[in-house]
Order: C-alpha cells, then structure tokens, then sequence
C-alpha cells in the first residue's frame, strides 16, 4: 500500500488533473554528443523554466548543475534518462547500457526514470534490454519511483509498417512492467487505440525539428485529443529561433489545457 502512494506522489507530480504534462527534453547529449541548439543544456532549461512548461527530460549531469535552480521552481517533474544506446546510425552492431541507477533517481530526487527499449536490433540485444528493463521496474518499485518506456526502431524512416510495429513494441514495454510509455506520434487514432489498450498514461514524443510549426502544432492538438496525458517535445521547439520557440510552447501550453482528457 505504501508503495502504491508513493508511487502515485511521483505520477501525480508529472500528471495533473488539470492539462496534459508539457514536458522538455534535453538529455539528448547521452546518446548524440553535442546537439545543435542544445550545446549548453542547462540554459536551455533556463530558458524554458519561464515558459508554461511542467517539467524536463534530462541526464544526471543535467541534474546535478541545475538542482539548485530546480529547487526555486519545486512543481516542475523531473524524468531521468538512465540508458543509451551507440551508435544509433548502425543498430545491427550498436549496444544499449544503464547509465545511471534507480538508487542514484532516488538520490538525485528525480519524480521518474526513463529508458528505451529499440526493436530493430539483434535478438541478443532484445533480450539485454528486457531483462534490464525489468531489473529496473523491480528495483523502481523499492524506491516508489515510476518507470517510462520509450519504444523505438532506431534511425528507420517512420512508415505504416514501422508505426504498427511501435504500438507492439509498446504493449512488450507495458508487460515489462512499465508505468508510462512515451512513444513518437503514430497519429491520432493509433493514439487512442494504445489509450485505450494500456491502463498507463501515454505520452508522445515530437522527433526531430521537421516540418512548421503549424504541422507540430497539429500533431500535439492530435495526440491530446486522442487521449495522450502528456508531450515530450524538444528539437521541434528549441531548434527554432527563440523568439518563434517561446511563441509554439505558449501555443503549445494552451492546447495542453484547452484539448486534455484524464485516463487513469
């Protein structure tokens, strides 16, 4: 019972009632290095701290030199990216790792860990990352801490096919023990057929920067309306000059209240 609280204290920092979670990412250096728009990550956070925004996705160094900012804006959620996975532009020879603990989420007072779990990789691989995967939930449920998966097929062009083949990789995520899953939009009604199949928020994510921003407006006004709890969108909005960047968030927010429905 405790354990079912305490884990509920961190979801209900990440999820409101009142709007979908708007959340940043910006531990992208984890797996690509120095990202363009992104090479000094914490004024990035700066930045977007005075936006409309509920939260970020970071990495533990992000964590460490931005605590004591995070502590004067106590509401905004936290998700750790804990693994990575090099190189993503060769999948058949690449691996996945832990970076980081569930014990160092805890220590850090992060509100969720976050890992990936690509599918178009060798079968050895998948293995690896299931049964880490599952270490994760296991020792997550010690410390009250939720889990995010990320299901992906690494540097392969979006298709029908390949979207299909997400939502599967999503209901593996899910019986690994998941309590979030974060999955790049398949559209609004792939959308609402995983809400409406999983009893976990879903949360989509945007890719990279692509298309105007009226196409990125369109898909989070989708996918909210669809019944996703959440957005994780970064390269689409921080890539942009930031004049336009703090325009589209705004714009973003706004949808994020005005469009949301709670599913769990």
């Amino acid at each position: 019972m405790a354990n079912r609280y305490s884990t509920n204290y961190r979801m209900n920092r990440i999820f409101s009632d009142d709007r979908a979670a708007l959340i940043v990412p910006i531990d992208h250096g984890l797996v690509w290095g120095r990202v363009e728009a992104l090479e000094a990550p914490v004024k990035v956070m700066k930045r977007f701290l005075k936006e409309d925004v509920t939260g970020f996705m970071v990495s533990t160094g992000i964590v460490k030199q931005s605590e004591v900012m995070l502590a004067k804006a106590p509401a905004m959620a936290r998700v750790l990216a804990i693994d990575a996975f090099w190189p993503t532009s060769a999948v058949e020879t690449g691996t996945g790792t832990l970076v980081a603990s569930v014990e160092d989420a805890a220590r850090l007072g992060v509100d969720c860990v976050k890992l990936l779990l690509p599918w178009n990789v060798t079968d050895a691989e998948k293995v690896l990352y299931c049964q880490r995967i599952g270490i994760v939930v296991s020792e997550a449920s010690k410390w009250h801490i939720p889990v995010m998966v990320e299901p992906v097929f690494l540097n392969t062009p979006r298709s029908p096919e390949i979207i299909e083949k997400e939502l599967e990789v999503a209901r593996v995520g899910y019986d690994l023990g998941a309590d979030i899953i974060k999955i790049t939009f398949p559209g609004p009604d792939a959308t609402a057929k995983l809400v409406d199949e999983l009893d976990i928020p879903i949360v989509v994510a945007g890719g990279p920067l692509s298309g105007d921003a009226a196409s990125t407006i369109k898909d989070i006004k989708d996918a909210i309306s669809a019944g996703a709890q959440g957005v994780v969108v970064g390269r689409k909005i921080w890539q942009r000059p930031e004049a336009e960047a703090a325009e589209l968030i705004a714009e973003v927010a706004k949808i994020t209240r005005e469009n949301y429905t709670r599913h769990w």
